[in-house]
């Protein structure tokens, strides 16, 4: 499936986003795993746009036949941030680990292992956690999300091959916004440090994204959530 069978063109050439509820997704999802073989299916977007419920919604509704596996994981270390002086930047492009996650998806992809264990980003700690989630090779959908996973760069391309589909999820800048704020209040930052963030480096990060929306393969408005 490709995106001209899912959507119309604007007279701009601009992809316009198909109305979708999360009971939408899950059925697109269960179609993809029909034919037997493992698919990988990604969930991208801008921070705040709704991917990990999206992925878990996807992920909860397949009965064990789907892992979730998230970019988030392939964060740098903070140490390694204060290293390279960038923690103030944490989201960027370039505070992850692009090739590591390539590589972990083009395990899951040729499915020849027994298990495959992936990390996890711990959001309390704000630190990755490795060999946290195992997949087994009997799981037919591996969902992972992730802001850059249509990023055109060094290590993002790499990953983006593995994947069978992705899914851009296109979410107004004020309901991401607003997200993002409550995200970080009730990850412990003071209101006006969170809003501080929402509107700075996560939105210097939603440009970025934003640039990435046309590699989609299908470009969604989640209704009804």
């Amino acid at each position: 499936m490709t995106t001209a069978e899912y959507q119309t063109q604007t007279p701009s050439g601009r992809a316009e986003p198909l109305n979708c509820t999360l009971d939408d997704l899950v059925e697109r999802a269960r179609r993809l795993v029909a034919g037997g073989t493992r698919v990988l299916l990604g969930i991208a977007g801008a921070p705040g746009a709704g991917k990990s419920t999206a992925a878990q919604a996807i992920v909860s509704a397949m009965d064990g036949q789907a892992a979730l596996v998230g970019m988030d994981a392939f964060h740098l270390a903070n140490d390694v941030l204060a290293n390279h002086g960038s923690q103030s930047r944490k989201g960027a492009p370039d505070t992850f680990d692009p090739w590591g996650y390539a590589h972990l998806l083009r395990r899951l992809k040729c499915n020849q292992e027994p298990v495959v264990y992936a990390p996890i980003f711990d959001r309390h700690i704000e630190e990755p956690i490795g060999c946290a989630i195992p997949v087994g090779s009997n799981v037919p959908l591996i969902v992972t999300e992730g802001n850059y996973l249509l990023l055109d760069a060094d290590g993002w391309r790499e990953g983006k091959e593995s994947i069978d589909q992705v899914w851009y999820l296109d979410t107004p800048d004020d309901e991401r916004q607003r997200r993002l704020m409550r995200r970080h209040e009730a990850f412990g930052k003071p209101a006006g440090e969170a809003k501080a963030w929402a509107l700075g480096s996560d939105q210097r990060n939603a440009d970025i994204v934003e640039g990435s929306r046309e590699r989609a393969d299908l470009i969604i408005n989640l209704v009804g959530s």
